[in-house]
């Protein structure tokens, strides 16, 4: 059922008055069918009764008068609902009016304290001795130029540091691979000489050896070996003596010396050099048992005390009483 506003043509009732308007028409119809089912039914009529009374009726149980009523009510429904729907508007209108003039009033109050830190900040400028920006502009650009000369001076101390530790570097590893490659000639050359068979050919090759290396003792004491060998013991003297300078413990270098000593009749010499080489090493006792060197030594007390001390012993016991 819709009601057509006089005012606005084609628009609708609410829902909700629609369903008023239903209502207070079943009521009248109600109270108007009961009316006449008293006039015309006997008062034990019951609800089915009613109900066909007013099926069966042929008029409308509404009047002029109630048509009225209702539509005043529904007039004055209408006017609540346009009055409610002004004064929402305007709860909703002064809530955004509250919000904008909040708002206004914090970007203003923004605006006036960012205005004030650049005031005081001005001031303290002024205060310490920077009269304007312009003075403030240069100062910092002296500041900054300073501070980057600084920086470029350092970082181009570290930059000449870092080349010279590259170079430092650079040369360790040259050196480092200049000694492998002396380390692999010596070893073949060490090989070659093991292989002579002649001592003269044994001498050059030791020769070469201390050519790339001359402070190696062990070339010194096999070169004085091989001199031995060609009846030089003066030579070989002057070899052992020179690996014993660069290294006085060095016990090839001890008994090469002792054989040359031998060789050229220094007996006590001989001795007492065979006798370091013996503390240094106990194998050099049964090299010195077997040495053509020390042939005439054979029954030299001292040597044989240094070379055979374990017969000594075995002597001295012989010796004692029982």
């Amino acid at each position: 059922m819709m009601y057509q506003n006089p005012d606005q043509p084609g628009t609708s009732l609410p829902r909700t008055l629609l369903i008023l308007l239903q209502v207070s028409l079943a009521l009248l119809l109600a109270s108007t069918a009961q009316a006449q089912s008293e006039e015309q039914m006997p008062t034990s009529a019951d609800a089915e009764d009613v109900k066909q009374r007013v099926d069966t009726l042929k008029e409308p149980l509404y009047n002029p008068f109630v048509e009225r009523y209702l539509l005043d009510e529904v007039k004055n429904l209408r006017n609540e609902l346009l009055n409610t729907r002004a004064e929402l508007i305007e709860k909703v209108v002064d809530k955004e009016l509250t919000v904008a003039d909040k708002t206004m009033s914090y970007a203003t109050d923004t605006v006036t304290y960012f205005f004030y830190l650049i005031a005081g900040a001005t001031s303290i400028l002024v205060v310490i001795g920077w009269n304007s920006i312009r003075d403030m502009r240069s100062q910092l650009t002296s500041l900054a130029e300073k501070r980057v000369n600084e920086l470029v001076i350092e970082y181009e101390k570290r930059l000449k540091d870092i080349e010279e530790q590259l170079q430092q570097k650079s040369d360790i590893i040259q050196q480092n691979q200049e000694e492998i490659e002396r380390t692999n000639e010596v070893h073949s050359l060490w090989l070659k000489a093991s292989q002579e068979t002649s001592h003269q050919n044994k001498i050059s090759v030791y020769d070469q050896i201390l050519d790339l290396r001359p402070d190696d003792v062990e070339a010194l004491s096999y070169k004085a070996d091989a001199v031995l060998e060609l009846q030089e013991p003066l030579w070989a003297i002057s070899l052992c003596l020179r690996a014993l300078k660069l290294a006085p413990d060095n016990g090839h270098a001890h008994y090469q010396l002792a054989c040359a000593y031998a060789e050229i009749g220094r007996w006590e010499d001989a001795v007492n050099t065979l006798s370091k080489a013996v503390e240094i090493s106990e194998a050099y006792r049964d090299d010195a048992s077997v040495d053509p060197s020390f042939s005439q030594l054979q029954e030299h007390e001292q040597f044989r005390a240094v070379v055979f001390p374990d017969n000594g012993q075995e002597e001295e016991d012989e010796e004692l009483p029982s």
